[in-house]
């Protein structure tokens, strides 16, 4: 069953994503004493009281500024048009604004169902008086909150769920149906690059509907943005990272926080999707970014985008900066995208689907062993002998080795390419131990 929305709107800097990270108990959204640090929006269920609802963050909603805040704008309105309730989120320590009253003017015209105007920064009782003046917005009886501080955030959840329409009951029945969708696997996919390499508009087209905001601004996604959908019977979470910059350009709050939910989503994910700049070829960061995910042990599918912009000398010398810079994925094979022209982007979802299967795949023990005979037989090892093989977990593939004597690193690769060719592991990084063991 879905669940009902909450969205949380209001004008830039009020304290939404501290409330909501209030709410859902931990920090998802990034906070900082910055306007408009939220762009895009974000999505949890939260549970309170037997009841469960989705709580949908979203960016300031400002008119009148530059394209990005309309664009960082429209998405709030999105969120207030699938909303069975709407928190309305204010300032007490400057009042009833200008941008206020544009937003009231918005949600009316949005016709929304029902609005809490939250009273945001009433931190003790002595403020309280400030309250009424909120009174003015007509969304009746404002609630008093600090999120900072979470002074009275239980009072504000019990208002919640008595207001959502048909608020969803935790029981024993809906606890197994929980539990069941758990069970279902989902497949996490990471869009990691650098800032302004086209990751959002590739977002955007794979998943169907404009999610993350899409601007000509380097650094516009400052927080990881999580869409899941179903394809052909199989879950997927994807993931829109912030481009990860130099360590010399991450020195402020944000730009650290960002990109540590970056370095988690590469690690979390199942698997990545790595997009390059095709016009500016493999830089040193892409490299780095490169390394980071095979050292996950996660799938990497690099994604060469604008690739239709390049002319044939070009693409030709992208194609060796590939080879030369990014050799250590070997089992890699780059694809040529256009995320503004959706250009091979269908391919992407048979990559996606092929890494997936090579990577939870695992191999029968007897067939490995027969495999590691035919190799030693046909092309033996220098002073060892590989005496068996088990596949010991997936996510990626890992083998143990058992040996006389250590293994040459490139007899170790040569394994390494016939298991992935014989037992259809192209895609996937594959991890090989060698344990020694006497004859």
């Amino acid at each position: 069953m879905e669940l009902p929305k909450v969205a949380v709107v209001g004008r830039p800097n009020v304290g939404k994503s501290t409330l909501f990270n209030r709410f859902v108990g931990k920090r998802v959204a990034i906070v900082e004493e910055i306007p408009k640090v939220t762009r895009d929006r974000k999505e949890v269920d939260v549970f309170w009281a037997g009841h469960a609802f989705t709580l949908v963050d979203t960016g300031g909603w400002l008119i009148g500024g530059s394209s990005l805040d309309e664009k960082v704008s429209k998405q709030s309105e999105e969120a207030v048009k699938s909303a069975a309730l709407v928190l309305f989120v204010v300032d007490a320590t400057v009042g009833v604004t200008e941008e206020d009253l544009k937003v009231r003017d918005m949600l009316h015209r949005a016709n929304v169902k029902e609005v809490l105007v939250v009273v945001n920064k009433i931190d003790s009782d002595r403020q309280d008086f400030a309250l009424w003046e909120f009174a003015s917005l007509g969304f009746g009886t404002p609630l008093p909150v600090s999120a900072l501080h979470g002074r009275l955030s239980g009072d504000l959840l019990d208002e919640i769920v008595r207001r959502i329409e048909a608020p969803l009951e935790i029981d024993d029945a809906s606890e197994e149906v929980v539990v069941e969708k758990h069970d279902n696997k989902v497949i996490g996919v990471a869009l990691i690059g650098r800032p302004n390499v086209g990751k959002s508009t590739l977002f955007n087209k794979l998943v169907g509907e404009e999610r993350s905001v899409v601007h000509d601004m380097a650094g516009t996604t400052t927080d990881t943005v999580d869409t899941f959908l179903e394809r052909d019977g199989i879950n997927y979470r994807f993931v829109d990272t912030a481009g990860l910059r130099r360590k010399s350009k991450t020195s402020d709050g944000t730009e650290y926080f960002s990109m540590v939910r970056t370095l988690q989503a590469i690690d979390n994910s199942d698997i990545a999707l790595l997009v390059i700049d095709a016009r500016d070829g493999v830089t040193a960061q892409d490299q780095r970014l490169a390394e980071r995910i095979d050292l996950s042990g996660s799938p990497a599918i690099v994604l060469l985008n604008k690739w239709d912009l390049l002319n044939e000398d070009e693409r030709l010398s992208l194609d060796g900066d590939v080879k030369s810079k990014l050799g250590f994925l070997s089992y890699m094979e780059p694809l040529r995208v256009s995320a503004l022209s959706g250009h091979n982007l269908q391919r992407i979802w048979r990559f996606i689907e092929e890494a997936n299967a090579a990577y939870t795949k695992r191999v029968p023990t007897r067939e490995l062993n027969k495999l590691l005979v035919s190799l030693q037989v046909n092309h033996p090892p220098k002073k060892t002998k590989i005496l068996y093989g088990v596949q010991g977990a997936t996510d990626p593939p890992t083998f143990t080795l058992f040996a006389t004597k250590e293994i040459e690193t490139s007899y170790l690769r040569y394994v390494e390419n016939r298991i992935r060719e014989h037992f259809g592991l192209g895609v996937t990084p594959i991890k090989i131990r060698v344990r020694r063991r006497s004859d």
